[in-house]
């Protein structure tokens, strides 16, 4: 499904990323791990398509499709879903009209019909009920005088409503309590699919006990340091990342 290979970029000339090769099949969940400014959050800006981020080198597929060659808009109706650490607020714009929204708009991208007010209210109200979102909230204006883990069960109902191929999770636990991180975890769990994948970037080993990688990745150094299954988290949790640090 994703296909990374040799992938440099930089941010204000700095470079970041610095040959990152990875390879994420369909159906698989591969977790991201390394320490601050290693490059984690910078990858997924990259694969979405974020302003001001470069690739000065290396490829990005998706399905074979030069992902880098696309808008953000056109990564999304692709599939490509972000779940950001640090979910942005938007006054004035109820959660229920900018999802539905984004969902037309990704429709008539792939040249589908758009979903009808009465489908959508009938998807949105199950798919709250499962991630125990009370339907009130989604008439709010959009993550404004949320919690953080309310915040953060918004961004899991947007990835359940718009039904995306590849999953990008950004520190989704950061700032959860436990009951909230099993409410999210649960809803990612959910969207598991043999013609789907994720890619899941964390800190720490915790998310992954909810979350259960196929793949754990160590990214240092701009790029991939290490690779492994599950046990890796654990041995990074005893361990810590200096020996990938220092060897990068």
């Amino acid at each position: 499904m994703l296909k990374i290979e040799n992938l440099h970029a930089s941010v204000d000339d700095k470079p970041i990323l610095k040959g990152l090769t990875l390879d994420v099949p369909a159906g698989e969940v591969h977790a991201i791990m390394g320490p601050n400014g290693a490059g984690k959050s910078t990858l997924s800006y990259v694969l979405t398509g974020r302003e001001g981020y470069e690739v000065t080198e290396g490829t990005a597929t998706l399905d074979g499709e030069d992902l880098l060659a696309l808008d953000p808009s056109e990564r999304a109706a692709r599939g490509v879903f972000l779940s950001f650490q640090y979910p942005l607020e938007i006054p004035g714009v109820p959660a229920l009209t900018f999802i539905r929204t984004a969902m037309n708009a990704q429709r008539k991208a792939r040249g589908e019909p758009e979903v009808t007010a009465p489908e959508f209210l009938k998807l949105a109200r199950t798919t709250a009920a499962s991630l125990k979102i009370d339907f009130e909230m989604l008439k709010r204006a959009l993550n404004v005088g949320f919690s953080g883990g309310e915040k953060k069960r918004m961004e899991i109902f947007q990835m359940a409503m718009l039904s995306p191929r590849f999953l990008i999770l950004d520190e989704t636990d950061s700032g959860l309590d436990i009951d909230a991180l099993k409410i999210v975890a649960d809803g990612v769990n959910a969207m598991r699919s043999p013609d789907r994948a994720m890619l899941v970037i964390t800190h720490y080993q915790r998310l992954l006990d909810y979350i259960k990688p196929d793949r754990v990745h160590v990214l240092a150094g701009g790029r991939i340091a290490a690779s492994g299954g599950p046990d890796l988290a654990h041995a990074l949790e005893r361990e810590g990342y200096d020996k990938y640090a220092r060897a990068a």
